[in-house]
């Protein structure tokens, strides 16, 4: 019943979510410079290296970090105003009581007071850790799950509230599969001994937490083994993340007797009752083999185990939020997979907790300072001129028929803009605050969670935020249809209004290109524009789009990114659609613009060479080898060099621009050459 676990139907632009804010009279990068780039490499040859060869040699990764690129300098410069911020309202004992500066100054107080949380130990979890103990049966722990749910414990299933996806304008309820400690269920099922290896590690973490937990050694490691157990047989029930891509395979809409005959050992009233549900008739069950899988397990496992499963599951939501013990345990597994040498200092936790939690109070404080209106307004009438440019683009489409192509352009004209911030603020009404942490968080996480049940069975608001605003990322929301830009992406190196257009149309102009494409990638095409998803393509012109979406498979799964582990085509096919897409529209929004106008160079470069490198720009970046094999066999996103090289490579605009010659390893054959929109 935790918002976290229903992730709205949404395409995001970022392979790592940061969180910035602008800093006026803090530096901010040059509109462009040469020393970032490595003039021994070709353009043609290889673009990345080329645009990015001399920031990439100077360039450490930070210790504390998976990774390192454009996002992270643009986060560093600026979340130094955001917490100039909250140390401000932590500062103010004399703040009015429940204005925004007392709440998020309360809540990073006591986020910041490792003092008192290294005191207070394990009793903060206590409360949850008891009610998991009164866990009996496998109906008297439906109940117990209902009441972890609220409170933000991912265990077993997901379930909350969502839009429906064949009736946009209704909320109902979703259940789906969930569960795992691991990112994903093929880290549960693959043979490699890379993954044996993670196992064997995860394993070992578990028993170390149970340890920290109270249990002795030996217990420790027998109950760490049934924990595997269960989640290796959740991940064998599970959809793979290739297969939970497509939308029509994850719409189960149901009564709720037909889920409880699929589950029958789960008490369902139970657990509904838990989260203040009654009158629940119907609900979307993404994945029904999960659930089956799930009862089968219900079948074979006494209570014992299911408590030392939601245990373990407390302790794992809880443990950065504890003393240090729970901290470095925490940290030393999650660093296997990210590759991260340190950890975060203490008060960039906090303040990712305060914007996790209390984001909208943190992002009205940030815009009144950091985000004026005329970046709003110019941040519109460039997302216009993309717009434009891409109906022109569908108008001349050679492979789409009249039929569809009118559809299309009717869903783009519904497309609703969100730029900087909402227009109604989020008040988290509900939220206790006091000098727990973690007590701080779970009523934050309750109130969160009432709020979205709340919303079952009535209409849909479709001005509400799914990113707070000073997140540094942009996403399309399908059920929507809105393309959704925070203030936090709005500054350099995305977006300048003092830059030549060559350099925002290659920046942010690119990444609105890119979420006007995920309207129309393979799940984005789906829906209409209304938010339904709803088959609006004629069979001819659905077979034309999936013969051109199979070559981008075929692409992207060439690519190699470490010792023989490639790119996985399908999982990705998204966002390289909407790389493609998106490239493409503001090259030509970017023509647009410039007609009649000196097509003036600036150090060197041309308009058109501006633009390719002012993306490249964008998506530069390092990765640790961990990061990068997470990311790949977990992420919708390709790694940063093919989303440069792999994409211009399809592009007749970057080969004329650069003079390349056909057979450049920068140019793809033009047989073989790909484009959609």
């Amino acid at each position: 019943m935790s918002p976290a676990r229903c992730k709205p139907l949404a395409s995001t632009l970022l392979v790592f979510t940061l969180i910035a804010a602008a800093a006026p009279g803090r530096a901010a990068p040059p509109a462009w410079d040469v020393a970032d780039m490595d003039a021994s490499v070709q353009p043609c040859a290889d673009f990345f290296h080329y645009a990015s060869g001399g920031w990439l040699a100077r360039t450490e990764i930070p210790a504390a970090f998976p990774g390192w690129g454009s996002f992270g300098e643009l986060a560093e410069r600026n979340r130094e105003q955001l917490r100039t911020i909250l140390e401000a309202a932590a500062a103010d004992r004399q703040a009015k009581r429940g204005s925004d500066m007392a709440r998020i100054g309360a809540y990073y107080r006591a986020a910041m007071d490792s003092t008192a949380i290294e005191a207070a130990g394990i009793t903060p979890a206590q409360p949850l850790l008891e009610i998991v103990a009164a866990a009996g049966s496998g109906r008297a722990m439906a109940a117990v799950l209902g009441e972890l749910h609220l409170a933000g414990v991912p265990a077993l299933f997901g379930f909350g509230v969502r839009q429906d996806p064949k009736n946009s304008e209704l909320m109902i309820a979703f259940a789906g599969q969930g569960g795992l400690g691991l990112p994903d269920r093929d880290f549960y099922t693959r043979t490699d001994s890379t993954s044996a290896a993670l196992r064997d590690a995860y394993a070992r973490h578990i028993a170390r937490m149970l340890e920290l937990g109270g249990d002795d050694v030996a217990a420790a490691a027998q109950r760490a083994a049934t924990v595997m157990a269960i989640e290796t047989a959740l991940a064998e029930a599970s959809m793979t993340n290739v297969q939970r891509r497509d939308p029509v395979a994850t719409y189960h809409k149901v009564p709720l007797d037909t889920l409880r005959a699929w589950a029958p050992r789960f008490g369902w009233g139970a657990y509904l009752a838990a989260g203040g549900i009654d009158g629940l008739d119907s609900v979307n069950v993404t994945q029904p083999g999960f659930f089956r899988g799930l009862d089968a397990q219900l079948a074979a496992r006494p209570a014992a185990d299911w408590q030392d499963y939601l245990r373990w599951n407390v302790l794992r939501d809880a443990a950065p939020y504890l003393g240090s013990a729970f901290v470095a345990a925490d940290f030393e597994f999650a660093s296997r997979l990210s590759g991260a040498r340190e950890l975060l200092p203490r008060w960039q936790r906090a303040l990712r907790w305060v914007d996790g939690d209390l984001g909208d109070l943190l992002g009205r404080e940030y815009v009144k300072r950091h985000f004026p209106p005329a970046a709003r307004e110019e941040a519109l009438r460039l997302i216009h001129n993309v717009e434009a440019a891409f109906e022109a683009r569908v108008e001349s489409l050679e492979w789409m028929t009249a039929a569809t192509r009118a559809r299309a352009l009717e869903k783009l004209h519904a497309f609703v803009n969100h730029i900087g911030y909402p227009e109604k603020w989020r008040e988290y009404e509900g939220v206790e605050l006091g000098p727990s942490l973690y007590a701080n968080h779970v009523s934050a996480q309750r109130a969160e969670s009432r709020r979205q049940l709340a919303k079952l069975g009535g209409p849909v608001d479709r001005g509400e935020w799914r990113m707070t605003p000073p997140t540094v990322n942009a996403f399309y929301n399908s059920s929507l249809n809105s393309i959704n830009f925070p203030a936090g992406i709005l500054q350099p190196p995305f977006f300048d209004p003092s830059w030549d257009p060559a350099l925002n149309y290659g920046a942010i102009g690119a990444v609105i290109g890119h979420e006007i494409s995920h309207g129309f990638d393979d799940r984005g095409r789906q829906f209409d524009g209304a938010g339904n998803l709803r088959d609006w393509w004629t069979d001819e012109d659905a077979a034309n789009y999936k013969a051109r979406a199979a070559l981008v498979v075929e692409q992207f799964d060439g690519y190699t990114v470490l010792d023989g582990l490639h790119v996985n085509g399908r999982l990705t096919l998204g966002e390289n659609i909407a790389d493609l897409g998106g490239l493409a529209v503001a090259h030509a929004a970017l023509e647009r613009a410039l007609e009649g106008k000196p097509r003036t160079k600036i150090d060197g470069f041309t308009p058109e060479q501006r633009f390719f490198l002012s993306w490249a720009r964008v998506w530069r970046r390092k990765d640790r080898d961990e990061a990068l094999r997470t990311l790949v066999q977990t992420n919708s996103h390709s790694p940063a060099l093919w989303r440069v090289n792999g994409a211009l490579s399809n592009m007749p605009e970057f080969q004329a621009a650069f003079g390349c010659a056909d057979g450049d390893p920068m140019v793809r054959a033009e047989d073989e050459r790909i484009r959609i929109w």
